[in-house]
């Protein structure tokens, strides 16, 4: 990486006068301009994010064959054509571990579709069929709202479209909301289910919207908007792309964002990246609450009827999508 920056500037001295050559050489202190930070990366709004998290909660619990699915879906849509993406609405019918249909849709909104250089940003919008997780029996039989297992990743990226509409990066960015993420098999049933999870990134990892589709690396979002959240680096995101974990923890650090990003390995999480990196190729880490503190590793809400927006804090969103633009903006 040293190595890079040398050349970098030496080609940058070259190409100025020899004036400045000459200043330059002469200062002792460090070069004032560092061509390596000098983007353009426009300002996230921790504020619509929140308010695109909101409006899918409002919606109910966005279980696929529910109504509130249905309206979520043409939310989403016209929020991604409104700035600007070409968008496609893959629609499938999966099965899920109980033989259940489901009726679902994996929405893609893609800039810069010309582009070769591709980046791809993801993250699961359905929500929780079972709160299954939730310390009354009571409740383990409701739908979960989802406020931040699901719709916090795709608030941030519905932030992070509206501001790629208006400034486009060096390289095209292919935006999914992967559908039927969370319709994993209940823990109480035995058995191995693991791959009853992530259903939709299953089904588009096999049959990308545009044929041979392929980027340069991807991100998946998942559980980014509680308070004091804690993303470490992902084992499995480590083993596929640990050039891409480098890149996201540096590029937070460098911001001042550490207590967020924890530059320490964490567990290995059965997501959406898994099946993105082991069937497509595409090298793509997971930046996902993981707390050390909590039983349960992703807060006491996690699949209880507990997850609202009173478990949403900006400063985390701020963060996160901060961090994400700083990627995607630096990316030639």
């Amino acid at each position: 990486m040293l190595f890079k920056k040398i050349n970098e500037m030496l080609r940058y001295l070259l190409a100025v006068s020899l004036l400045i050559i000459f200043v330059s050489c002469q200062s002792k202190s460090k070069p004032v301009i560092n061509v390596t930070e000098n983007i353009v990366v426009p300002a996230f709004s921790a504020d619509s994010a929140y308010v695109y998290i909101a409006k899918q909660v409002d919606f109910g619990p966005r279980v696929p064959n529910s109504p509130a699915h249905v309206a979520c879906a043409e939310y989403l849509v016209g929020k991604l054509r409104a700035f600007g993406a070409s968008v496609y609405e893959q629609r499938a019918d999966l099965y899920a571990f109980d033989g259940t249909k489901l009726n679902a849709v994996n929405i893609i909104g893609s800039f810069g579709s010309e582009k070769k250089s591709r980046i791809l940003l993801f993250a699961h919008w359905d929500s929780r069929p079972w709160a299954d997780h939730d310390p009354n029996p009571a409740n383990r039989n409701k739908p979960v709202t989802g406020a931040n297992d699901g719709a916090s990743g795709v608030g941030v990226l519905l932030e992070m479209a509206r501001q790629i509409g208006q400034v486009n990066p060096a390289s095209g960015v292919d935006i999914i909301f992967f559908d039927a993420e969370d319709y994993g098999a209940p823990q109480n049933i035995p058995g191995n289910y693991e791959d009853s999870w992530c259903l939709g990134s299953q089904y588009w990892s096999k049959n990308p919207h545009v044929k041979g589709y392929t980027a340069k690396f991807g991100v998946l979002l998942d559980m980014v908007g509680a308070g004091n959240a804690t993303f470490y680096r992902e084992s499995f995101s480590e083993y596929y792309a640990p050039g891409v974990v480098d890149k996201i923890w540096s590029t937070a650090a460098s911001l001042g964002f550490e207590r967020y990003f924890i530059n320490q390995s964490g567990g290995a999480v059965t997501d959406d990246h898994v099946y993105v990196n082991k069937l497509t190729g595409i090298p793509s880490a997971n930046i996902i609450h993981y707390s050390t503190e909590n039983q349960k590793g992703f807060g006491d809400f996690w699949h209880t009827v507990n997850d609202d927006m009173s478990v949403i804090d900006k400063n985390t969103l701020m963060a996160v999508g901060t961090t994400l633009m700083k990627v995607v903006y630096s990316e030639k």
